[in-house]
């Protein structure tokens, strides 16, 4: 909702949302995953059921790639099929095969549009937890000569060392004068290391869903909101940010916002979160042209060790 054929008959995305910056939409994939139980596949593509009201929507590639432009995005994301791990490596491949046959089938979509070399389509690696077929994906996908590549099926249930194993055997297989964007990731300490592996590029809900749920990322680390400990602690979350909501609110109010299940603490707590991931890529991004970036890491990593500034005593 609310589709679209009527998003695009209101100006596409930018002008329905008032965002005059770049718009980067998903193709469907993980819903494959996130809604099986609503879904059927074939080699055509998905059908989903709604959960709304039971009607029937079919998405192939090409559609996907039509809805895509419908919106207005700017860089556009083949079909594909994500699937949760663990999973059985037949099925595994089996999906690698059939995204790397919608993947060709999305280029060939995009390449109708008549502004597509104003816009990006990327494909994604998938293979999930087989350094192999991670391997053929990234290949198969880098002969595309695709504009961009995403990194799919991660973060999804794996461990980290996991997520970082794949990342190693799959970037050094794609195009490194072409950005590379890890999807549904993640954590801060997630984004400095896959950064270190060869990574551009990351989305997640975790900043904006965390703070709804009253939990703070700094450069402490961690803090969650809830805990009484915060209730008569008059520090802001960070002094030196330049964030005001890290650096204007105290602890207190915060908490009393939270606890209080104010929707105005949900909001604070997401700008907080999202102003301290931009400053950690800002971070990164200087730190990598300083020629400093493991230096970064390991300063920043110690700085969330280190943990929360010392309980306020009166």
């Amino acid at each position: 909702r609310p589709g679209p054929e009527r998003v695009s008959k209101l100006g596409g995305l930018h002008e329905f949302a008032r965002w005059p910056y770049p718009i980067l939409t998903d193709s469907g994939g993980f819903q494959v995953m996130s809604l099986s139980a609503l879904r059927k596949m074939s080699e055509q593509g998905v059908t989903f059921k709604s959960h709304i009201d039971g009607a029937k929507f079919e998405m192939s590639p090409e559609r996907s790639i039509e809805i895509q432009a419908l919106l207005d995005s700017d860089i556009q994301m083949q079909l594909d099929e994500c699937i949760a791990l663990p999973a059985d490596a037949t099925e595994i491949e089996r999906a690698m095969e059939l995204s790397l046959r919608w993947a060709d089938r999305s280029l060939t979509a995009f390449h109708t549009q008549s502004d597509h070399n104003a816009r990006a389509m990327f494909g994604i690696v998938q293979g999930g937890d087989n350094e192999a077929l991670r391997v053929k994906s990234a290949q198969a996908l880098g002969a595309m000569n695709m504009k961009g590549y995403s990194i799919g099926g991660l973060a999804v249930g794996e461990p980290q060392d996991v997520m970082m194993r794949m990342l190693d055997v799959t970037c050094p297989e794609l195009p490194h004068e072409k950005p590379r964007y890890l999807m549904g990731v993640g954590t801060p300490d997630d984004m400095l290391k896959a950064i270190a592996r060869g990574v551009d590029m990351f989305d997640c809900v975790m900043p904006t869903r965390a703070g709804r749920h009253g939990q703070a990322f700094t450069r402490y680390g961690k803090i969650n909101l809830r805990n009484a400990r915060h209730a008569d602690d008059p520090r802001p979350l960070d002094e030196n940010s330049t964030c005001p909501a890290a650096r204007d609110y105290s602890r207190a109010y915060l908490h009393h916002l939270v606890r209080a299940n104010e929707s105005l603490g949900g909001m604070l707590l997401t700008w907080n979160n999202l102003s301290y991931y931009q400053d950690i890529m800002q971070g990164a991004r200087d730190a990598i042209e300083a020629g400093t970036y493991a230096d970064y890491m390991a300063a920043t990593s110690e700085g969330w060790e280190r943990g929360d500034l010392p309980v306020y005593a009166a």
